[in-house]
């Protein structure tokens, strides 16, 4: 299953390999959105307060009674396990290149490290193709399997149920930092660079030397991920820098602030380090919808949440232009660790 093959490439650092048994995450905040639903606002507050606690504590949480259709997820997940099924001849005739980094792909790098998966990517607003295409810039254009009747049309409906999960889920970010209501949703326009990634991680010969994500943060605003329940995500816990597993819990979906939302709420909340692990005797699946900002977004900490006494911990910088390196190096192993937020923190001194 997925035809990878155990080398070198795959084989952590010491230090990062997995242990062969982890404590479960203990308290983990798990948290019913159905509030939002009845737009009373009391209990939005309550809800907005509930999402502010563990993105300050855990930066991430689950979610139940999100609104999400029992059918739509359904059939999203049915064409995932459809697509990997397919012959490695077929999923290569939609395979994803640096120019064009959509579609499949089985030798992607984290931290430097090649990841134990095959994954497929698509984004569900397709942008208009560039009149010109420079060099260096990203073309996002989909790639649908020919010889899999209802894959597109599966999975465009399920992105517009993430974006609309999304949207709620910003909302009550924004509350939480004492921000108005929509105070974010401009960023997310027609322009976004949201993506879904169907994720197929298969057994391994050797899962105590290699993961099926190494270790990382999500560089985008929010990830809203489904796991099935073969289990496998692990957390580092902020309390004592222990790696622990996180238990699927049956229709949810995990919620990740993102390296943007810690930017833009300047360090109040914090994106969760994770990585997944595999095994050896079963496949698992999952898919990340990552919820991104356009590309021609200025990501700095937003001006209602600084001052003189907090002022601000980042330098602005564009994200299209992050978000191409970032991307770029999922083709290569590189010689310095790619781009992150900690490279736009400020040297603040201390008032005095």
């Amino acid at each position: 299953m997925g035809g990878l093959s155990m080398d070198q490439a795959f084989v952590q650092a010491p230090e990062h390999r997995p242990k062969a048994a982890l404590a479960e995450a203990a308290g983990i905040p798990v948290i019913d959105i159905s509030p939002l639903a009845n737009g009373d606002e009391a209990s939005v507050e309550a809800l907005a307060a509930e999402v502010g606690k563990a993105s300050r504590e855990w930066g991430f949480f689950v979610v139940v009674r999100h609104g999400v259709p029992d059918d739509t997820m359904a059939r999203a997940l049915e064409a995932q396990r459809a697509f990997f099924a397919m012959t490695p001849e077929q999923k290569a005739a939609v395979r994803r290149d640096e120019a064009a980094p959509l579609g499949y792909y089985e030798s992607e790098h984290t931290k430097n490290v090649r990841d134990w998966k095959e994954v497929f990517d698509l984004v569900p607003r397709e942008p208009p193709p560039p009149a010109a295409v420079s060099d260096g810039e990203l073309v996002f254009q989909n790639k649908w399997p020919q010889d899999l009747p209802g894959f597109r049309e599966a999975l465009e409906e399920y992105g517009n149920a993430m974006e609309q999960l999304a949207l709620n889920l910003m909302e009550l970010i924004a509350r939480s930092l004492g921000l108005r209501p929509d105070r974010l949703k401009g960023f997310f326009k027609d322009d976004q660079t949201t993506f879904i990634r169907l994720n197929h991680y298969p057994p391994c010969p050797s899962p105590d030397l290699a993961l099926g994500v190494g270790r990382h943060k999500d560089a985008g605003a929010l990830t809203v991920l489904y796991q099935d329940d073969v289990g496998g995500l692990d957390v580092r816990r902020r309390s004592d820098g222990e790696w622990v597993r996180v238990r699927p819990v049956p229709d949810s979906f995990i919620i990740n602030v993102g390296d943007i939302v810690q930017v833009w709420s300047n360090d109040r909340y914090e994106s969760a380090e994770h990585r997944v692990s595999v095994n050896s005797h079963k496949e698992r699946f999952s898919m990340p919808y990552f919820f991104n900002p356009g590309s021609g977004a200025m990501i700095e900490p937003l001006e209602e949440l600084v001052s003189d006494e907090n002022p601000p911990r980042y330098d602005a910088y564009n994200w299209g232009e992050f978000f191409s390196t970032r991307k770029n190096s999922n083709f290569k192993k590189l010689a310095v660790e790619n781009v992150q937020i900690a490279h736009f923190r400020k040297d603040l001194k201390p008032i005095v």
